[in-house]
C-alpha cells in the first residue's frame, strides 16, 4: 500500500484486465493506446491519494476495486489520448537505484529494491552508510495528502515486485526507474501473461515511458510540462504504430537509449518442479546466475 506507487501498477493491470489485449497484437496502435491511458489514469489516482497512510485516510481498497477500474476503464477513447485526466472519486526523477531477486533450494524467493533517490542521497554518511533524501518527494502544498509534516513517510518510488499463481509463489521480479517502475511491472506482467512470453523475452520487448501528467509533489512531469505528456517509445515499436498513435494525439518521442525504459530482473519458480528460471536486463548493467 501507499506511501509506495505499488497500486498504481495494480491499478493499470485491474484497467487492462477489461480489454482484451492478446486480440490487439502487441504491435497494434490500440494496444500502446489503451497502455498509455491505462496509465494515465492510475498516475491521476497517484497523485491525488498516494501518502503516508498513518497520517490520511487512504481509499486503497476501492482504489484496487474491480468496479471502480471498470468505470475508470470507460473514460478511455480509443480514438483519441486523453489532453489531461483528473483522479477518481473511488469515495471520500534522476537516481541510482538497485534491484535483486534471489531464490533457494527450499523455494523462498526475496524481491529487493534499494535506493538512496538523488545520486548519493542526502549527502550525509552514517557509519559508512549514505542517507536517502527521498523526503524530496513531499509535496509543499498543505492541502496534498503527500504534504510535508513532521514524523512522516513521503511518497516513494521503490516497489520490488511479487506475483503468485493459484496462489503459489511464482515470480519475484522489478523494473527499476521511478515513474517507469509501474510503467515497466504492467508490460512485463502483460508480455508474460497475455502474450506468454518467456521470462527474457518479457523483459527484451519494446517498451514504452509515458512522461507526464500530475505528480504527488504537485510538479507537472515532463520536459514541456504538459498534462498530456510525452510517450518516449523504443525502436522495436513499428513505424505504422507510431504514426497512427500521433494521429490519435498523442506525442511520441522513439529514443534508443534504453535506461529510460528501466531495469529489469527476474526470478519464476515452477511449483511443480521446483525449477527456477532467471532473466536479466539487456538494457543496463545485470546478470542471472543459477546454482
Amino acid at each position: 500500500p501507499p506511501n509506495g506507487q505499488g497500486l498504481a501498477a495494480l491499478q493499470m493491470l485491474n484497467i487492462l484486465e477489461t480489454f482484451d489485449l492478446r486480440s490487439m497484437g502487441r504491435d497494434s496502435p490500440e494496444f500502446w493506446h489503451v497502455m498509455v491511458e491505462a496509465k494515465k489514469l492510475a498516475f491521476a489516482d497517484r497523485a491525488r491519494f498516494y501518502a503516508d497512510p498513518a497520517f490520511e485516510e487512504l481509499p486503497v481498497q476501492e482504489l484496487l476495486s474491480k468496479e471502480y477500474a471498470r468505470r475508470r476503464a470507460a473514460l478511455i477513447d480509443m480514438d483519441a489520448a486523453a489532453q489531461s485526466l483528473e483522479p477518481g472519486q473511488p469515495r471520500l526523477e534522476s537516481g541510482d537505484t538497485t534491484y535483486l531477486a534471489v531464490a533457494d533450494e527450499q523455494g523462498n524467493m526475496v524481491s529487493l529494491i534499494q535506493s538512496n533517490y538523488w545520486e548519493f542521497g542526502s549527502g550525509y554518511t552514517l557509519e559508512g552508510f549514505a542517507l536517502q533524501n527521498r523526503g524530496a518527494l513531499f509535496s509543499l502544498d498543505p492541502a496534498s495528502a503527500n504534504a510535508l509534516e513532521p514524523g512522516k513517510r513521503p511518497f516513494h518510488t521503490i516497489i520490488p515486485a511479487f506475483a503468485t499463481r493459484d496462489g503459489k509463489p511464482w515470480l519475484a521480479f522489478g523494473v527499476m526507474g521511478g515513474s517507469m517502475q509501474p510503467q515497466g511491472h504492467v508490460q512485463v506482467m502483460v508480455n508474460l501473461v497475455d502474450y506468454e512470453m518467456n521470462l527474457q523475452e518479457a523483459g527484451d520487448a519494446a517498451r514504452l515511458n509515458h512522461d507526464g501528467g500530475r505528480q504527488p509533489t504537485d510538479d507537472l512531469a515532463g520536459t514541456d510540462a504538459d498534462l498530456l505528456g510525452i510517450l518516449y517509445v523504443e525502436p522495436g515499436i513499428s513505424t505504422e504504430t507510431v504514426e497512427r498513435l500521433e494521429s490519435m494525439g498523442h506525442v511520441v518521442k522513439i529514443v534508443e537509449d534504453g535506461i529510460m525504459f528501466g531495469g529489469y530482473q527476474a526470478i519464476t519458480r515452477d511449483a511443480e518442479t521446483g525449477v527456477y528460471t532467471g532473466a536479466t536486463e539487456m538494457r543496463k548493467d545485470g546478470q542471472a546466475i543459477g546454482y
